[in-house]
């Protein structure tokens, strides 16, 4: 199985991320480790805004999720996290964005599930037909 590792630039937002050799990680310190980290620097060298490279898990088995380009890898809490989607939505301490009000139930009606939208101005959900 492959390893990947994130960009990530000053402000902990992740440029790219790219394929690892699993032989080298687990050769050089392991899964999720400093060591495999800077020798992967050595093997990839960063671009011009890149500060550091962080593993990241495709199946997300550490680190919260795996990193996509946008998202911020919170150095505190060792894991990555997506952008933040609406101003009035709070992190949570699982690391996903909660809204305001609870998402509706998309229960299946006549074989169809209900689709619902956040709509930021009046801080509700609307039904999508």
């Amino acid at each position: 199985m492959a390893a990947n590792f994130a960009e990530i630039d000053k402000n902990g937002i992740v440029l790219k991320v790219v394929e690892a050799c699993p032989i080298d990680v687990a050769n050089n310190g392991g899964e999720q480790s400093e060591q495999a980290a800077e020798f992967f620097k050595k093997t990839k060298s960063l671009s011009p805004l890149g500060v550091k490279w962080v593993q990241t898990s495709y199946e997300g088995l550490f680190r919260n999720k795996y990193a996509a380009v946008g998202d911020i890898y919170d150095s505190n809490t060792d894991r990555f996290i997506s952008p933040q989607p609406f101003a009035s939505w709070t992190l949570g301490e699982n690391g996903s964005w909660d809204p305001p009000v609870p998402h509706p139930n998309t229960t299946a009606e006549n074989g169809r599930i209900h689709t619902y939208t956040w709509n930021e101005d009046t801080q509700q959900w609307i039904f999508v037909e």
